[in-house]
């Protein structure tokens, strides 16, 4: 697939929020046009937790039916961050390389749902929102936590919620995927609303807490990972593909 739009990468923490106030009132949120009939899933895997600018990364993009789960796409890309990390600026570490495996997919997806936060960031610029500008496709964003803002705990079943609220602006919802489970947090990223990515995560997670998506993508990326490094580490063993 192609992207919408290009820009180069910062290289400094005030190019890098430069760039997201530049882009920022871009991000549109409306309702789906249509039932999406694929969705794909996007996440990255580090190398290493020492937030430095040459970490390894992986990144992996799932496209599946919408209706089925069948994966029906995937793509791979490893590559080093290239950004150091800094609150509110970790979209600049994941983007490069998540854009280099999306541009090796054969198909373009419908929606995609992101390891990550959308509008439920400081400056409403999260890693969701930047991607959904750059691809031109509907994007949101789900989070194992809220990021920020204040809210409600959501009732036991699955499909309760609970706005996020932020500086008096709901910024996400929190979502419960499975009766009973801990929520998940939903934040849209572009041309999406948040009632629209609700429905999306909860389609996509039919029997877990996060979506399959989520589950498929955050497999491969390790996979990825882990074939990289396989060579000059003997006690590892690479695996390739998804399985079931």
């Amino acid at each position: 697939m192609e992207l919408r739009l290009r820009h180069d990468w910062p290289q400094t923490e005030d190019e890098a929020l430069r760039l997201q106030q530049e882009l920022r009132p871009l991000v549109r949120s409306v309702p789906l046009p249509a039932a999406p009939r694929t969705l794909a899933g996007l996440d990255v895997a580090y190398g290493g937790s020492h937030g430095s600018a040459d970490d390894r990364v992986a990144a992996a993009v799932v496209v599946l039916d919408a209706e089925t789960l069948e994966v029906l796409d995937s793509a791979t890309a490893v590559g080093t961050a290239g950004f150091p990390y800094i609150p509110g600026l970790f979209a600049f570490r994941e983007l490069p390389v998540l854009i280099t495996a999306l541009e090796r997919l054969a198909t373009t997806p419908d929606v995609l749902l992101c390891d990550g936060q959308g509008l439920a960031h400081p400056r409403r610029f999260g890693l969701a929102c930047h991607l959904g500008v750059l691809a031109g496709l509907p994007t949101l964003g789900v989070a194992k936590t809220p990021l920020l803002g204040a809210w409600d705990e959501p009732g036991p079943d699955r499909g309760d919620s609970s706005d996020v609220r932020h500086d008096g602006e709901i910024v996400a919802r929190v979502l419960r995927t499975q009766d009973g489970v801990k929520p998940v947090t939903v934040s849209t990223g572009h041309l999406i609303d948040l009632d629209g990515a609700c429905a999306q995560v909860l389609q996509a997670a039919p029997r877990y807490r996060l979506p399959e998506t989520t589950r498929l993508a955050d497999r491969l990326c390790r996979d990825a990972l882990l074939a990289e490094q396989a060579p000059s580490c003997p006690g590892h063993r690479a695996h390739g593909g998804i399985g079931p």
